[in-house]
């Protein structure tokens, strides 16, 4: 059977939990083929902890060489990304989603060109359910994060406001608002929202909120979603990862999984 070449672009937590899969647990249905970072270190790093000799290619070449390029870098250059996956007719699975949301005009040329463009779920349980809800009517989707205060530290909206998060001493409700003000607010943190939002009712319909407290040690999502189908609530409790606690062990698992069901014949769920 002829593997599935894979690029990567973005070598930091889960560009490297990728990788290792590539090599490791999903070696017989893909091969690595290149890697890109504008940290050459983190390729270096990744070479050396799989016991491989791949070296950093440029952007360019992760293109050429890969039949499906993965996105793990920043939600500024996702968009650019799948542009060139759309340009050069290669299939694309995002991480990054937030760079992506109000992109309809260019995920319907990626339709148009029949490229695949992949979305994990992410740190979120319920996107199965969500997907399906979507044919009978969605009136309302609803996303509660709950995080401790320092997680949020750098975030565009806690610099805008002048919001001390050190001064937090007790639960409190940081943010309230859109999905699309969310994400630009907290382009790191809420990349569930985005999520949400392209398998949901859009990023202007999709309410979030964000609270936070110092005795929060987890990252935790509440969605609620409501329409003609019913009504679905779901919670998930993320443990950070041991080795980057900005990232949800959850969200990790989740590109891997993705990975798998894309080279896998079997698939579950919609």
């Amino acid at each position: 059977m002829k593997k599935l070449k894979l690029g990567i672009i973005g070598c930091g937590t889960i560009g490297a939990a990728i990788a290792e899969a590539c090599l490791t647990k999903l070696k017989d249905k893909v091969e690595l083929a290149a890697l890109y970072d504008i940290d050459e270190r983190k390729v270096d790093e990744i070479s050396r902890l799989t016991g491989s000799d791949i070296k950093k290619d440029s952007m360019e070449a992760v293109f050429n060489k890969a039949d499906l390029v993965i996105e793990a870098a920043a939600s500024s250059v996702s968009r650019d990304v799948v542009k060139k996956a759309v340009e050069k007719s290669k299939d694309v699975m995002v991480m990054s989603v937030g760079g992506l949301v109000e992109s309809e005009t260019l995920l319907e040329e990626a339709r148009g060109k029949n490229v695949k463009v992949y979305f994990p779920s992410g740190a979120i349980c319920g996107i199965d359910g969500l997907k399906a809800a979507g044919l009978d009517g969605i009136k309302s989707v609803r996303l509660t994060t709950k995080k401790p205060p320092k997680s949020l530290e750098g975030a565009p909206y806690v610099k805008l406001k002048g919001i001390d998060l050190n001064s937090i001493n007790g639960e409190e409700v940081l943010f309230e608002g859109n999905a699309r003000e969310a994400i630009k607010g907290f382009p790191k943190n809420v990349n569930v929202s985005s999520v949400l939002s392209l398998a949901g009712i859009g990023a202007k319909k999709t309410v979030v909120r964000i609270i936070v407290s110092p005795e929060y040690t987890k990252n935790t999502h509440e969605v609620e979603i409501a329409g003609d189908f019913g009504r679905i609530m779901t919670k998930t409790e993320n443990v950070p990862s041991k080795k980057n606690p900005k990232t949800s062990e959850l969200a990790i698992l989740s590109a891997v999984a993705t990975l798998k069901g894309i080279v896998d014949s079997v698939r579950i769920g919609t």
